[in-house]
């Protein structure tokens, strides 16, 4: 492929964007595709792959380059472009921008990051450091596995479809799909391609989720009739999972404390087909009010995202420890409050996208031991070494009959 300077640029303008401005990485990846409407897929597949690159190898790339990972000029990112290319193979075009990198310099650098985990990986010290405290020789796969790129899921809206029937139709439009042994109504896209602006995403056929996501929701095993609360829904693609397990039967009661993500699930919502959801704005009187109401609650909490960073590399960069010690009060805070929505008999799960056990199980076996009548079920963690899926955790815990202390 021709290296283009106006692909080049959209790369190096988007890095910038990301770092400088503190733009998320998918939303400005997102924004620079949709303005040029004359690149093609091939065009559009090679600054999303660049961008990502850049993000997510900033260290190791920085380190070859000699510079300090707080230099975020253009000047600075050009040079880390022409080196992550270089590093590819590719031959890059004869541009003042890539003046001066030496294939042999390069590669030379190259050779000694690989001896330091933390420059090879492409981490912060802090975080390279916490993650190999909590996990151990693990760590050292994780970390690798954690810079693959991810591949792209979607989850079939079974109210309207099946995987055969979406197989067909969605291969009218070029896109093939394949499904995702073991995970219910899952399937890889086998090439990445713009699904949002299908037809049958517009007709609500399909949803964009994580293949691994998609085992919480299955692991609250709801059934048609029950009344579920997810208590932090967000913007509700587990909301949406739910219902097409429960057959658009029963109550979901769909809960986030901001309003703007509840709108976002109601639109969703209408899109799929769902009418059994009930979106409704966190306050204390809420938690108050649904006290020993629901058969089973679902608590995916905010966490450190680190499970997911193949998704959002940007987030290693952007991420404080001073953060993680606030997120993990969080967590600890909403599992106890939340759980009062429990009814005996009832079921609690309690999910996270992290890979630490600080945010996991910890926390679980500290509720546990400060409410006895709640006990483990079972509990399950995926990874992208074992399972090829983002690192996420999920614990089912049950409100025995009894006196809650």
């Amino acid at each position: 492929m021709k290296l283009h300077k106006t692909l080049l640029e959209a790369v190096v303008e988007t890095v910038y964007a990301i770092f400088h401005e503190n733009k998320m990485a998918d939303k400005a990846i997102q924004q620079v595709l949709r303005s040029n409407r004359k690149w093609g897929s091939r065009d559009r597949a090679f600054i999303a792959e660049n961008c990502y690159d850049l993000v997510r190898w900033w260290r190791l790339l920085h380190y070859i380059n000699e510079t300090n990972i707080q230099n975020y000029s253009p000047t600075t990112i050009w040079k880390l472009l022409g080196i992550k290319l270089r590093l590819k193979g590719e031959e890059l075009p004869e541009i003042n921008e890539f003046k001066g990198l030496s294939r042999n310099k390069i590669k030379a650098r190259y050779d000694e990051a690989m001896s330091t985990r933390k420059i090879k990986e492409s981490l912060p010290d802090w975080l390279d450091e916490m993650a190999a405290e909590e996990l151990g020789e693990k760590w050292d796969k994780l970390a690798h596995a954690l810079n693959k790129t991810a591949p792209l899921s979607i989850r079939i809206n079974t109210l309207k479809t099946n995987f055969d029937s979406l197989k067909d139709i969605l291969a009218k439009d070029k896109v093939e799909i394949i499904p995702v042994p073991g995970v219910y109504d899952a399937a890889y896209v086998r090439e990445r391609s713009n699904l949002w602006a299908l037809q049958t995403f517009k007709d609500g056929l399909f949803e964009i989720q994580d293949a691994g996501s998609q085992l919480i929701p299955a692991f609250v095993d709801p059934k048609p009739g029950m009344r579920v609360i997810d208590a932090c829904a967000g913007a509700g693609g587990k909301t949406l999972q739910l219902a097409c397990l429960m057959e658009n039967k029963g109550t979901i009661i769909a809960m986030d404390v901001e309003d703007w993500k509840l709108e976002e699930l109601k639109k969703r919502a209408k899109r799929n087909g769902i009418h059994n959801v009930d979106a409704r704005l966190i306050t204390g009187k809420v938690i108050k009010r649904l006290k020993h109401s629901a058969d089973a609650v679902l608590l995916d909490v905010p966490c450190s995202g680190l499970g997911v960073l193949r998704r959002n590399p940007d987030a290693k960069w952007k991420l404080k420890p001073e953060f993680i010690e606030e997120i993990k009060k969080k967590q600890e805070d909403i599992l106890q409050s939340y759980s009062t929505m429990v009814k005996p008999g009832g079921k609690l799960v309690y999910a996270t996208c992290s890979i630490l056990p600080s945010e996991n199980e910890k926390q679980v076996e500290k509720f546990l031991a400060n409410n006895p009548n709640f006990k483990l079920v079972m509990e399950h963690h995926t990874d992208p070494v074992t399972d090829k899926f983002d690192g996420f955790y999920m614990a089912l815990m049950n409100y025995e009959l009894g006196v809650r202390n």
